[in-house]
């Protein structure tokens, strides 16, 4: 094997607009795929807009000039166009293939990459980016358009395109792009604790928080923003007073939190009610996971969200919207539970299974069983899918 092939071996590009500090799913798809195939010997290289935050990953991070977005902190838009410096050290690393998680500026870099250096590119589609993109120019919907033509330009310039879960092909229909689609699912981190061990995992969980055995124990961890259904869940909490005893947890962070606060406190439920904004802590975060009785997720805006396999992989059922993207891993009430999109369905749903919580623990031992698979065996699949795409790719 040559010094050049070797090289070559150790250059996987992991492309995408957010990387920690910045947390989300798509992040956290992202810091898994560079663990586990650094794992393997790949030594996959990050390319992501710069942040005034360190991290150190342990991997080769390309960092790039970028500004904040105001209407959606703490995320960042890279500018690669007045970094002189980013394409020097792009066209200096020997890339093997490229895979982006974004259609952004990080995408773009990407679509060079693949050009220049003459390599596969796949692009992976993970978000609604129209509904994201309506919030950021809400007085400019003309450009809107503008920008989804250049997302699907980006689809179409990709060798292959891969969606997490198979109910996201409507959504990447509905904008526009035709070419085939490959399933690839995301994976949990919190996929080794056994079956076995959950029922004392949960008990430690609560008694951690201080959370008594007869308190209804809610949970939502995401955004704070509205696209989540974040107004659904607070109007959802005075319908189950004042005769249910519950307590519900808010992990996140988002352009909507101050104002959710408000909510909570004008509708009379502050006292039932913790924010603990970001929790960075994968420990930290678990025990909250554990000490849950259900996790609820109100969002017709995610696609195949991380958040409700975590949750599972823990013992805890989701509430999802029925018809939902999200809903698609969901047998209602096997491994979770399904209902309307309103307020007063959640909080219906909810009550019924306060009186049962047989039906909970059931569901949720089951979710653990059908939903969860660990970052380790899936980016083990991607690695068999990228040899796959560069045999055929060499062979044309």
């Amino acid at each position: 094997m040559t010094d050049r092939t070797e090289r070559q071996i150790r250059h996987i590009g992991i492309f995408n607009d957010s990387y920690p500090p910045i947390l989300d799913g798509v992040t956290l798809t992202v810091e898994n795929y560079v663990r586990w195939l650094g794992a393997m010997g790949k030594n996959p290289c990050v390319v992501t807009p710069w942040n005034p935050l360190k991290v150190d990953c342990g991997y080769d991070v390309l960092r790039y000039f970028s500004l904040p977005i105001f209407s959606r902190r703490p995320y960042r838009y890279g500018y690669p166009r007045l970094d002189p410096f980013i394409w020097r050290k792009l066209n200096r690393t020997p890339f093997r293939l490229v895979h982006s998680h974004c259609p952004f500026s990080s995408g773009r870099l990407a679509v060079y990459v693949k050009k220049r250096h003459r390599v596969p590119l796949i692009g992976t589609f993970h978000s609604k980016y129209r509904t994201d993109l309506l919030h950021s120019f809400p007085r400019a919907p003309w450009f809107v358009d503008i920008i989804m033509n250049r997302i699907i330009d980006f689809f179409n310039s990709c060798d292959e395109v891969w969606i997490p879960q198979a109910s996201v092909e409507p959504t990447v229909r509905e904008y526009g792009y035709k070419g085939p689609l490959t399933v690839v699912d995301n994976g949990i981190d919190f996929a080794d604790i056994p079956d076995s061990d959950i029922a004392r995992v949960k008990k430690q969980a609560r008694t951690k928080l201080g959370i008594a055995d007869s308190t209804l124990t809610l949970l939502f961890v995401g955004q704070h923003i509205w696209e989540k259904g974040i107004g659904i869940i607070a109007d959802t909490l005075p319908r189950l007073m004042p005769d249910i005893d519950f307590r519900i947890d808010f992990i996140g962070t988002g352009y909507a939190a101050q104002d959710l606060r408000k909510i909570v406190k004008r509708l009379g439920v502050s006292d039932r009610t913790q924010f603990h904004g970001t929790v960075a802590d994968r420990e930290a975060l678990k025990t909250f996971y554990a000490a849950a009785d259900l996790f609820l997720f109100p969002s017709l805006y995610d696609n195949a969200p991380l958040v409700v396999r975590e949750a599972a992989a823990m013992g805890t059922p989701a509430i999802i919207p029925e018809g939902s993207t999200a809903s698609e891993i969901i047998r209602n009430p096997q491994n979770g539970f399904l209902t309307g999109p309103t307020s007063e369905e959640y909080a219906t749903l909810i009550r019924s299974l306060a009186a049962n919580r047989q039906i909970i623990r059931a569901a949720g031992h089951r979710a653990k069983q059908t939903i969860v698979r660990s970052w380790e065996d899936v980016v083990a699949e991607v690695a068999d899918r990228y040899e796959s795409l560069l045999r055929r790719t060499h062979n044309l």
